[in-house]
């Protein structure tokens, strides 16, 4: 069984990702709702199990792809880090607009200071 490598090492590729993300982003933003950046963090989370399996369990048959692998998983955590921070900033903007409680306050005091 072989599964497509998705190279994030290509800048089209990865500009396409970045785009859908920021849109992603964008979207949850304007509509107020935390459930679409959650879903962009979920299909980031993915591609992340994806790259590693390819790269550590599947390893004889991905042994010509171990850079390309290497380098898309640290973006993969880059857009991983990115979609999380942005369901927590959207998370409490829709809490604020439903006058409902928050799933996590901790970083109040930095979402303050952005905004």
């Amino acid at each position: 069984m072989v599964i497509p490598v998705i190279n994030l090492t290509q800048p089209f590729t990865a500009i396409l990702c970045l785009a859908a993300v920021i849109c992603a982003i964008f979207l949850g933003h304007e509509i107020k709702r935390a459930v679409v950046p959650a879903i962009a963090l979920i299909i980031c989370l993915l591609l992340l199990v994806m790259h590693t399996l390819q790269l550590f369990v599947w390893t004889d048959t991905y042994i010509i792809y171990q850079k390309v692998l290497s380098i898309s998983i640290v973006l993969d955590f880059g857009f991983v880090l990115m979609t999380y921070m942005s369901y927590l900033w959207i998370d409490d903007i829709e809490a604020k607009y439903r006058n409902k409680k928050s799933i996590d306050n901790s970083l109040d005091w930095f979402w303050n200071k952005v905004v």
